[in-house]
């Protein structure tokens, strides 16, 4: 028998609901009171190939309950510091309603509900959704612009149109290019054989446009990449799960060999953070049909609380 003195309650990962994290809950943005707020995009009408995307809100919580021991805060053995600890307010604001087949209404319901999320102060952690949700996301900042917008993307997404659809999958970067409260734009892990063409990837240079792909990056090295980034301003991250090796990621849609590692991510927007006050981000395109092992989420989930502890870390800095 264990001595009742030694129990506790361990909230184990496969307990309980399934919030983000294991976070609180709050789906009334109007009762929202918190730093940081987590919300739920479920939409992949803008795929191009592979759909599955909008389950990828749902595998990102689920991925997520293996970091939730509930220790009052997370150990970084490697950097010997203490993390998202008890003071930290972050809750789960559960999903944007989507209408089936119905783009504009998703995306509207979208943009109000990060406006709202803003209004209340919090920064908002969009978990997609193809990257296509990246538009009303962006719309949405403007009360906090300008600001710069940093991708972790295997493409370039900076397509104008396909057959006149102008709010695909391959074209919300070009489409954030367009709001006058982006500055400059800055495009990290792009490689292979892109959802771009050659006149669209000329239009994204004279747009003024960083663009590296991974093997530039470690040629260059990580302090010459944020060296590049404009010091003490504002910024937007989109992280499409793409952008890391699918040997470690493979559970998304578009796949693309040669792409940057975890720990790779993991300093890149540690540095970000160290760098300048972001504002928010979205992780996108995490599709749990054609991730069998759970993976990709549990990738995915960790890449967030990773990014949300040097954040949060920074604002207890300064």
């Amino acid at each position: 028998m264990v001595d009742k003195s030694e129990k506790q309650v361990l909230n184990l990962p496969y307990t309980g609901i399934c919030s983000f994290g294991k976070y609180p809950i709050c789906t009334d943005l109007d009762q929202l009171d918190a730093d940081v707020a987590i919300i739920g995009v479920p939409y992949d009408m803008g795929a191009q190939w592979k759909s599955g995307a909008r389950m990828g809100p749902r595998g990102l919580r689920e991925g997520s309950t293996l970091y939730s021991f509930g220790l009052d805060g997370a150990y970084d053995i490697e950097r010997d510091e203490m993390y998202l600890g008890p003071d930290c307010r972050i809750v789960d604001c559960g999903d944007v309603d989507m209408v089936h087949g119905d783009l504009f209404q998703s995306f509207e319901n979208t943009e109000e509900a990060i406006r709202k999320i803003v209004e209340k102060g919090a920064m908002p952690i969009v978990l997609g959704g193809d990257h296509s949700i990246t538009i009303p996301v962006g719309k949405a900042l403007d009360s906090v612009g300008p600001f710069h917008v940093i991708q972790i993307d295997a493409h370039m997404d900076w397509a104008d149109h396909r057959s006149g659809q102008r709010f695909g999958h391959g074209s919300c970067i070009r489409r954030l290019s367009e709001m006058d409260h982006v500055k400059q734009i800055f495009q990290f892990g792009i490689r292979g054989i892109s959802s771009s063409k050659k006149e669209d990837i000329d239009a994204a240079k004279e747009y003024g446009s960083v663009i590296m792909s991974p093997r530039q990056m470690r040629k260059a090295g990580l302090d010459a990449v944020l060296e590049q980034i404009p010091a003490g301003e504002r910024y937007f991250v989109t992280i499409d799960i793409d952008g890391l090796d699918p040997s470690i990621a493979p559970g998304t849609g578009t796949p693309s060999p040669g792409g940057l590692s975890y720990d790779e991510v993991n300093e890149l927007l540690e540095g970000i953070a160290k760098r300048g006050q972001v504002i928010g981000f979205d992780l996108t395109e995490v599709s749990p049909p054609y991730d069998t092992t759970g993976i990709t989420s549990q990738v995915g989930a960790r890449i967030i609380l990773d990014f949300v502890s040097f954040i949060l870390k920074e604002r207890e800095r300064k």
